[in-house]
């Protein structure tokens, strides 16, 4: 897997990455995002130095991350207390069914 040139265009700059053929699309969609985050920032700030514009815009997705990755860790974490009681739920079954078929049938005389 051979890493390729790809020009792409951020806040008003060009900058040519190499990058794995079968990424080319997700660089690209990743520096779109990037480019309108950067838009919107400058915009509802008024800031102007971009600089500071790409370091307010990497906080913002650093903390958007650490969002998903606690949604993630929580929805995991509810999904595993789920599992643990539906295989109660199934243990506590198969007993009951144990104990229904080890009875000694009745028989009508």
């Amino acid at each position: 897997m051979s890493a390729q040139p790809v020009d792409i265009h951020i806040f008003g700059r060009s900058l040519r990455v190499n990058c794995p053929p079968e990424q080319k699309e997700a660089l690209l969609s990743a520096a779109e995002d990037l480019d309108q985050r950067l838009q919107d920032l400058k915009h509802r700030t008024r800031v102007t130095n971009t600089e500071q514009l790409v370091f307010i815009a990497a906080l913002n997705i650093c903390h958007e991350l650490a969002q998903e990755k606690n949604k993630t860790r929580d929805y995991a974490s509810n999904m595993e207390q789920r599992i643990r009681v539906l295989q109660q739920t199934i243990e506590q079954a198969l007993v009951e069914q144990g104990r229904i078929s080890d009875r000694p049938e009745s028989k009508f005389e």
